[in-house]
């Protein structure tokens, strides 16, 4: 199974006060770095990163071990940015795709791991999304025989949840390992 990590990077984080792809922790580390290693950690054989707003500043912060793709058209929202990501895994030959985004800083890698455990011995036609107390997160593993419908379906700022809901998504309890929460604004 051939597994690629994508970190949805792309956004203007309007609520954060500029772009999330340029966030750091407190102790100056870039969130997009921090993505990249959990999703290599997981088990994500090659990770993408998917940048928009300010995207040169941005790509200048991802690790040489991943790869960044340009999302032109970001100003349309997170289906873009999951569309080109989408796109650039598929030529790659991405089995499944693991999608998070970058204002998950504390996502662990455990969370990755079992999403990926539960698609069983077709990885390629499964869905699996990590859940916090019942509540729908990230990461999302997506096997490839999903990548073009799902692409089809989102649009605007809306991501794959409805998407996810209506093909029978595998929800994964990964509510022991953290709070699943994302950071809308600056500490």
């Amino acid at each position: 199974m051939r597994v690629c990590g994508l970190v949805l990077a792309a956004g203007a984080g309007t609520r954060f006060g500029g772009p999330k792809g340029l966030a750091r922790d407190a102790d100056g580390e870039p969130w997009v770095a921090r993505a990249v290693r959990m999703l290599r950690a997981g088990g994500c054989d090659e990770v993408l990163v998917a940048v928009g707003a300010a995207g040169d500043a941005v790509a200048a912060l991802v690790p040489s071990e991943a790869s960044v793709v340009r999302v032109p058209e970001w100003r349309a929202g997170v289906s873009a940015t999951l569309r080109a990501g989408s796109v650039a895994a598929s030529e790659r030959s991405a089995d499944v795709v693991v999608v998070t985004p970058v204002d998950t800083p504390d996502a662990p890698a455990d969370a990755v791991s079992r999403v990926l455990a539960v698609l069983g011995d077709d990885p390629a036609a499964g869905l699996a999304q990590a859940v916090y107390r019942g509540r729908p997160g990230h990461p999302v593993a997506i096997g490839r025989a999903h990548l073009a419908a799902l692409g089809a379906a989102v649009s605007g700022d809306r991501g794959a949840r409805p998407y996810l809901a209506s093909h029978d998504v595998i929800e994964v309890e990964c509510g022991d390992l953290w709070s699943g929460e994302d950071v809308d604004a600056r500490a």
